[in-house]
């Protein structure tokens, strides 16, 4: 299936309008709060509506990434943080309802480096913050079945890169998110660790997020202009996943950075596939 293009965007009807104009296989829904009141709510609808009347069946839709001043930490202990903890329980609810209705994907984020010192405090070590973190995704899992994957992020709490992580993560058995950029900063831009993470975790990667970076902070590069070998990474995707690009832009009503990065990874195909 690779490479495919992917295109990334809120339910901002003129976004959608914008990315549906390249023709996309596959879509990816990125929601905030407002998604989940009833006014954001018919509007992801009719977003969704939208694509797949467009022809496009592959929809991820990703759980929001913040809730007011902090990200969406699954590590977030109900008793000290109650408004988050409901608000992730409740918007992961509503996103496997839409799951079901719609026959898509939703993506809930493993954890995130930003709010990791507001969380571990509550904790008397890092694996126990784990632990949790694990046993959270082990009640999404069953509840979402194939309808629900999980994304690596740059925080030590769930991440990929490392051997004994990536294979403890691989024995759980989760539908996994790979986020490129992710691992590779994770990994203080060592292609060699990105590269063996993604042969280690293929079998049960089933979505990518392709985004480029110089390894050292969270840039998200369009492909070709960070540091990240894409010549040896491409042969290393699960061809059975979805992807996109999850490039910053300078106009969230134009995705031509993301096209450009679609584009750079079809030249590259096309050189492997000549070599």
């Amino acid at each position: 299936m690779f490479p495919q293009l992917g295109l990334k965007a809120s339910s901002d009807p003129a976004q959608i309008e914008d990315r549906l104009k390249y023709h996309p296989q596959t879509f990816e829904f990125f929601t905030d709060v407002h998604n989940f009141t009833p006014a954001g709510l018919a509007e992801l609808k009719a977003g969704i509506r939208s694509v797949q009347g467009a022809g496009i069946d592959q929809i991820v839709i990703h759980q929001p990434m913040k809730f007011g001043d902090i990200h969406s930490e699954l590590a977030a202990p109900q008793a000290a943080f109650p408004d988050l903890y409901d608000f992730i329980e409740r918007s992961t609810a509503i996103l496997l309802e839409l799951a079901s209705e719609f026959d898509l994907q939703i993506l809930v984020h493993g954890g995130y480096s930003g709010d990791f010192p507001r969380v571990i405090p509550f904790y008397p070590s890092l694996e126990a913050a784990q632990a949790a973190v694990l046993n959270r995704l082990d009640r999404f899992q069953e509840l979402g079945g194939t309808h629900i994957m999980f994304e690596n992020s740059i925080s030590p709490i769930f991440y990929y890169g490392d051997e004994k992580e990536d294979l403890y993560i691989f024995e759980k058995g989760y539908r996994l998110a790979f986020d490129t950029s992710h691992c590779f900063i994770k990994n203080q831009g060592s292609n060699e660790k990105l590269l063996a993470s993604m042969k280690r975790l293929k079998e049960h990667v089933v979505h990518y997020h392709l985004v480029d970076s110089m390894g050292e902070t969270h840039d998200s590069l369009p492909l070709g202009k960070g540091k990240i070998d894409w010549e040896k990474a491409l042969p290393l995707m699960n061809d059975d996943a979805t992807s996109i690009y999850e490039i910053i832009l300078k106009d969230q009503r134009d995705a031509s950075e993301q096209v450009a990065s679609h584009e750079y990874l079809l030249g590259l195909a096309d050189k492997l596939r000549n070599a």
